[in-house]
């Protein structure tokens, strides 16, 4: 009797297995990383003492946080998207996290490189020795491309340099930086109501934090043309827009007016039109057209825009500007940085169509995109 129940169990028990000789048996599922890698800090200089910062982590699909404002980070921290210019005394720390795996140890890595107000900690000049038109640096910029309007009905396609995809053309390159030395952003028409044009971005690339931002530019003035340098939160992301921020330090649209113009603006949650612009007069007689220094002045609690010359901000936006506006939040100091971005878009809700006297090709000039501290 025992030794036939034996049997039984036996048989029952290889059955279960589906095996009909020695049995096997499935290792467990274990995962091989018992905690997130450490994240590296990697800084790289810019100019006169400031660096340029970058955050990595070998374990795969690590997301890093990191703070500045000597708090331990976590996972409601600000995430690392791009690198970023550091040019205040401050100490960075990052944490990695990674689904299943422990939170790595914090990194941490102090700079203390007392950088005078007023001093230039980065710029891109455009130089170009090479005797023909070259890509924008390919190590700050990237390009925003394609149709569908932008969410303003806009009618250009955005070509990426060396864009062979119609309607782009490597005969007639949007983007390039010419033998002049400027960044030419070219607005362009192939056939008739078909228009090319370029969005160049330092998105992913790089980024920064308060600062006196200048664009030294010479923009197109024509019905339905619409130049623009502004910036954007790195975060848009991860919580898209408006909650990252808007800063438009220089936009206008069409032909010149009497006296001529620029607009600067700021946009967020709950301030997303026309409520928080500004317009700036030229001198009488002055237009657009020629060249003019366009700077934004980001300081914690405040952002500030001119012309020329930095003494006389024409407008300062504080979160006491958005009283009144219903849900609107100020979206400039939650520890994210900022990307750049020039572009000329042609068409749209705020110019119109381009009409029989607008000329193409037409172009946007660029001398130089500096970085100042406060």
């Amino acid at each position: 009797m025992h030794v036939m129940v034996q049997h039984l169990a036996v048989f029952i028990l290889l059955a279960a297995t589906g095996c009909s000789g020695a049995m096997t048996s499935s290792p467990a599922t274990v995962n091989p990383i018992a905690q997130v890698a450490t994240p590296v800090i990697v800084a790289t200089p810019a100019q006169n003492g400031a660096v340029i910062i970058s955050f990595s982590d070998t374990t795969p699909n690590a997301t890093i946080f990191y703070t500045t404002n000597g708090t331990a980070p976590n996972a409601s921290s600000v995430q690392y998207l791009a690198p970023l210019l550091v040019a205040s005394n401050i100490t960075v720390q990052a944490i990695a996290e990674s689904p299943g795996i422990t939170n790595s140890a914090i990194a941490s890595q102090t700079f203390a490189p007392e950088i005078p107000s007023g001093t230039l900690i980065w710029s891109d000049e455009f130089s170009n020795t090479t005797g023909a038109i070259a890509q924008p640096n390919p190590t700050i910029w990237g390009y925003d491309t394609g149709g569908g309007g932008w969410g303003n009905s806009e009618l250009e396609t955005y070509c990426a340099w060396a864009s062979t995809a119609a309607p782009c053309s490597t005969a007639t390159p949007n983007a390039y930086v010419g033998t002049d030395g400027y960044l030419h952003i070219v607005a362009v028409q192939p056939s008739p109501g078909v228009y090319t044009s370029a969005r160049v971005k330092s998105q992913g690339l790089f980024s920064f934090q308060y600062g006196r931002l200048e664009f030294r530019a010479q923009v197109p003035e024509a019905q339905g043309l619409w130049p623009a340098g502004w910036l954007l939160g790195n975060n848009v992301a991860t919580i898209n827009w408006p909650a990252c921020g808007e800063q438009d330090v220089l936009e206008r649209v069409n032909a010149a007016a009497n006296p001529d113009d620029n607009v600067g603006s700021i946009h967020g949650p709950g301030f997303t039109g026309s409520n928080l612009g500004t317009t700036y007069l030229f001198p009488a007689g002055v237009t657009a057209a020629t060249w003019h220094t366009y700077g934004m002045i980001w300081k914690p609690g405040t952002v500030s825009y001119y012309v020329d010359d930095p003494a006389n901000i024409y407008v300062t936006y504080s979160a006491s500007s958005l009283v009144g506006l219903s849900g609107a939040t100020w979206p400039f100091d939650g520890g994210q940085s900022n990307f750049i971005i020039l572009n000329l878009a042609i068409g749209g809700t705020y110019p119109g169509a381009p009409n029989a006297t607008t000329p193409f090709p037409a172009q946007m000039l660029i001398d130089y995109v500096r970085l100042y501290t406060n």
